[in-house]
């Protein structure tokens, strides 16, 4: 990669990774879904005059990823991230990959090798240390950030049947439609949404802004640019820097402290995720590069057209496990 390209590619990890910084202070700021959107709302209001109006399979596509994605994953994650701190959510959200191939199994029947079975292992080995933190005030919180990252692999899944409509139009319209969704939930399970509006500090509305221009407009049209321009083995490996940032942040900037449960379980978990990466991009079928970050489904992939699938929507080259 030129040297300009390596710089965006760190420019990139580097907002989605203190997008767990961004996300955590206004979640801890403002009620959850409430944030959640006004996140939408933002996207939505510089996206959607640009891009077409999805139609057809298009829409109908957008429709699920608008619950799967925007209501599910998002609101999910960032009620959790209330209960837990930003690096332990930075390690769990990242099980999003693994949970994709084990879709992958299930939905295209996809036969994978040694090496990936070693990757989920490690992965999901690595949350279990993790949910054995001390400061972790119940199990829940790890179950609502696994729910979330599972919400996200169904999403990737659905991308896979997707077809057009851009990733950047996919990314605004899902947000516009999950907005009525997320408000309904917000005015029905919080509360104290008129006094946030009044109380909340800058540094909340600056997370949200940050969350919406920062880490989803700018930083995924920087990563699909790079996308296009190199393979999908020398993208994926980046994508394991944005939690390493996202935990790094959490105990630098937020004095998240550093228990041996989060750094111990966080390398066990990064390693599985990283095989996983690695060679699903090696075999052709990326699983994307984690949830943002806490951010979007395979969409990287669906830009650069690296995933080829036949009519019947089952992935190729099944014939050599890895």
């Amino acid at each position: 990669m030129p040297v300009t390209d390596i710089l965006l590619a760190l420019l990139v990890q580097g907002l989605w990774g203190l997008n767990f910084i961004a996300a955590k202070v206004g979640a801890d700021n403002l009620p959850p879904l409430m944030f959640t959107a006004i996140r939408f709302l933002i996207v939505a209001v510089l996206v959607v005059p640009f891009v077409p109006r999805p139609r057809g399979a298009a829409l109908r596509s957008v429709l699920v990823l608008s619950l799967t994605f925007g209501t599910l994953h998002f609101g999910i994650l960032f009620s959790a991230m209330r209960y837990v701190d930003a690096a332990t959510a930075a390690v769990i959200i990242q099980t999003g990959p693994p949970f994709s191939v084990l879709l992958g199994i299930l939905i295209f029947k996809e036969v994978i090798g040694w090496r990936r079975i070693l990757g989920l292992v490690l992965a999901f080995s690595g949350v279990i240390v993790v949910a054995g933190e001390p400061n972790l005030p119940s199990l829940l919180p790890v179950t609502m950030l696994l729910f979330a990252a599972f919400a996200w692999a169904m999403s990737n899944a659905v991308v896979k049947f997707s077809q057009g409509l851009s990733a950047l139009a996919m990314t605004g319209w899902l947000c516009l439609l999950a907005i009525p969704q997320v408000t309904l939930l917000s005015w029905l399970f919080e509360d104290g949404h008129v006094e946030a509006l009044y109380t909340a500090p800058w540094k909340a509305w600056a997370c949200v802004l940050f969350s919406a221009i920062g880490a989803s407009l700018i930083a995924h049209s920087l990563w699909y640019a790079l996308v296009r321009r190199h393979p999908m083995t020398v993208i994926a490996p980046w994508g394991l820097l944005a939690p390493i940032l996202g935990i790094a942040s959490g105990i630098l900037i937020l004095g998240e402290p550093a228990t041996w449960q989060k750094v111990v379980g966080g390398a066990i978990t990064l390693t599985g995720v990283g095989i996983v990466q690695i060679r699903s991009a090696v075999k052709g079928r990326p699983v994307g590069t984690g949830p943002e970050c806490p951010e979007c489904p395979d969409l990287a992939a669906d830009a650069a057209s690296t995933t080829q699938f036949p009519e019947s929507g089952a992935p190729t080259d099944r014939s050599r496990p890895s």
